[in-house]
């Protein structure tokens, strides 16, 4: 069964994501290699980013993390009693878990010509720890090392929830965004998409004078929707994951589930 949706579909942006992320990074590696070769190829790489504040995405990206009330027993309140009478302490009522910094693994599509293995163009997928601090600062400055590299980057941002690293305050209110930063050029190629957008096909810059090559970047989105049966793990009965869609979002949201 294919999404209900003819972009991006929201659902997917729960705890899905991290299964959607590696495999559309893979889907996009395949679908550029055969149009790159001979002169350029496509690899992945994976760098690793510690998430240190990992509470906001308790119950949407990480697993719900168990609270558990403590009521005081008779043992309990026993508990610190010392022998002879000593004070006994007041037994805590609540036990939270401690939450630890959580590694995450972000895949990178990187195009690299095949003389040299130069790094040309960046493919970014944004997760959410590249949208929120510390990992927005230190995504920020990765920018602006591959820009001062003369490397072109495209950034990828399917998630409606966090920061955007590009900031301009000409940028439309939209839920989706994909940019593009070709080397030199000091511009930024932006496309805005509503929820009821079509995701776009991207031009991949390379070296001049080699044409960019395209990325059909909905047609990536379905086959790895498909290929993963996603459709078998969503409960499109429910609201879609963090943040809440308007009335509106939602009535046309309703409306596509119910056709589908």
């Amino acid at each position: 069964m294919p999404s209900p949706f003819p972009g991006m579909d929201p659902y997917l942006e729960g705890y899905l994501w991290s299964d959607v992320h590696n495999a559309l990074a893979n889907k996009i590696r395949q679908m550029l290699v055969p149009l790159l070769r001979p002169r350029y190829t496509a690899r992945l790489e994976v760098y690793l980013v510690e998430d240190t504040s990992p509470e906001s995405e308790i119950g949407i990206l990480y697993p719900d993390v168990e609270v558990l009330q403590v009521q005081p027993t008779e043992a309990s309140r026993q508990t610190g009693r010392a022998s002879q009478g000593a004070t006994a302490t007041t037994p805590a009522l609540l036990t939270l878990p401690l939450l630890l910094p959580v590694e995450v693994r972000i895949p990178t599509i990187e195009i690299r010509d095949t003389a040299q293995n130069r790094l040309i163009s960046c493919i970014e997928i944004l997760s959410p720890v590249n949208k929120r601090e510390p990992g927005l600062s230190e995504y920020r400055r990765k920018r602006q090392r591959l820009y001062q590299a003369n490397v072109h980057l495209i950034e990828i941002d399917l998630l409606r929830r966090g920061a955007r690293p590009y900031n301009h305050p000409r940028l439309p209110a939209v839920p989706y965004l994909v940019t593009l930063t070709r080397a030199h050029s000091g511009l930024v190629e932006v496309w805005a998409i509503a929820l009821a957008d079509e995701l776009p096909t991207l031009p991949v810059p390379l070296q001049a004078p080699d044409e960019a090559v395209p990325l059909d970047l909905g047609a990536a989105l379905r086959a790895i929707y498909d290929e993963a049966a996603y459709d078998l793990s969503i409960d499109y009965r429910q609201p879609p994951p963090p943040p809440a869609l308007s009335e509106l979002d939602m009535e046309w949201l309703r409306s596509q589930i119910e056709k589908a």
